[in-house]
């Protein structure tokens, strides 16, 4: 395809000359590309964070299952809950990272 119809535009201009070409608002400049971008970043933080919470209920777990086997140290219901805790919370850590996984 010959190019040679095209009309270069200069930088100094607001208006397009007849026949330019003129870009189409996806340049760094662009409303839709800013959007992107912050987009992308916000997928990123999101992502970041669900691994802070992965790590977190991993965390959690282990601490629970400390104060279940802990024994007479701990209140009876104190260690019945750390019980139940130590585990349900690996399979929901393990759930989010494979839902991030899905992700991409």
């Amino acid at each position: 395809m010959a190019a040679s119809h095209l009309t270069p535009v200069p930088d100094t201009d607001d208006e397009p000359a007849k026949g330019a070409v003129v870009g189409l608002g996806r340049g760094p400049d662009s409303a839709a590309w800013r959007i992107q971008q912050l987009q992308h970043e916000a997928r990123g933080m999101a992502r970041e964070q669900i691994e802070a919470f992965a790590r977190d209920l991993s965390a959690l777990a282990s601490r629970s299952a400390e104060i279940a086997g802990g024994g007479e140290a701990y209140p009876v219901g104190a260690r019945e809950l750390a019980s139940r805790l130590a585990q349900e919370l690996p399979p929901k850590a393990q759930l989010l990272r494979t839902l991030l996984s899905r992700e991409g």
